[in-house]
């Protein structure tokens, strides 16, 4: 008989983890509008652009109210997150339209390529670790943990200008970038598959060194403890040895990284949405940052905050479920 799942455990874990969160990410935005208005950076010049090298000053300082830079950024801060509580995330002064079209219009493509790259990573990590895993010192055990070793210093950038001279322009074998081909009027699910293939497979394989060392190290343990040797020993084939035995032990140290990279993943997806073009959050960002945009800055790191939040719970709930020694009560 299967065991039956702890929903109820698990919905309490989340309600305590959705309720901490709550303090987090206020203080989140709040330090955003703090360090923001530290910035050097000029809002009100970077809105104006040329124009505001010729305005007067009356002009900018017109401007400056409009804006609503004028006032303390306290009063920014807590003007924005009235407003943000009743669905109303405000206005983009560098993007020229509501911050929810913004996010809206970007964040799902953003999202298709964190979690593409994200299923890449567990894929190939998982596989190639288990593989190297049973024969820790092996040839193949070597070769793939110096190119883990490799990875783990190469910049998800330069992997990504690597990846498009080779594949793009030596070979002309994949699209350098964008979402469709230059000449398309029309997004297609054929051509957006093709030119994802490129930075997902960038932003995954930046990714791919930890999971495939944590579950190499889980298994290689593993296959060492009594119980397994005891399986050996009992005549059960090596699949079954290392399917119903070793992986699972070997996988719940791997669990715990589903949340813990996904701060590096945020990280590594602007970097290579920037190199590939691709049409996500990462332009925003950086536009928003430069640019000082009170706004369209703070629900953007609110949306970053929260996905690292997601992703620790849900390596949690994982790991819970994987090991009911650990419980979801604690």
């Amino acid at each position: 008989m299967s065991r039956r799942l702890p929903w109820g455990a698990m919905a309490r874990m989340t309600g305590r983890r959705a309720l901490a969160a709550v303090p987090v990410l206020l203080g989140v935005t709040l330090a955003v509008f703090a360090v923001a208005a530290a910035s050097p950076f000029d809002p009100v010049k970077a809105y104006a652009g040329t124009a505001g090298l010729t305005a007067s000053q009356e002009n900018l300082d017109q401007l400056r109210a409009n804006l609503g830079v004028d006032r303390p950024w306290f009063g920014r801060w807590w003007q924005w997150l009235t407003r943000a509580v009743t669905g109303d995330l405000g206005d983009s002064s560098v993007m020229r339209q509501p911050v929810a079209d913004v996010i809206a219009e970007r964040v799902g493509w953003s999202a298709l390529l964190a979690a593409t790259a994200f299923l890449v990573a567990i894929t190939l990590g998982t596989a190639l670790g288990v593989l190297a895993g049973r024969r820790r010192g092996g040839l193949l055990d070597r070769a793939v943990s110096s190119a883990a070793y490799t990875l783990e210093a190469a910049p998800a950038f330069w992997l990504g200008l690597l990846a498009i001279w080779f594949f793009a322009l030596k070979l002309g074998a994949l699209p350098a970038g964008g979402l469709t081909d230059t000449a398309s009027e029309t997004v297609t699910a054929a051509q957006v598959a093709t030119h994802l293939v490129l930075p997902a497979l960038v932003l995954g394989i930046s990714q791919l060194p930890w999971f495939f060392l944590y579950v190499r190290q889980g298994v290689g343990d593993a296959l060492e403890e009594d119980p397994v040797r005891g399986a050996r020993a009992r005549g059960l084939a090596e699949r079954t040895v290392l399917t119903g035995h070793a992986l699972r032990s070997g996988m719940l140290p791997m669990l715990t990284l589903v949340g813990s990279r996904v701060p590096e993943l945020i990280t590594g997806a602007l970097l290579v949405e920037t190199v590939f073009s691709w049409p996500g959050i990462a332009a925003a960002t950086v536009q928003a940052a430069v640019s000082v945009d009170f706004p369209l800055l703070a629900a953007l790191t609110v949306l970053a905050t929260a996905a690292v939040l997601l992703g620790n719970l849900l390596s949690d709930l994982l790991y819970g479920l994987a090991d009911p020694r650990v419980g979801f009560d604690g």
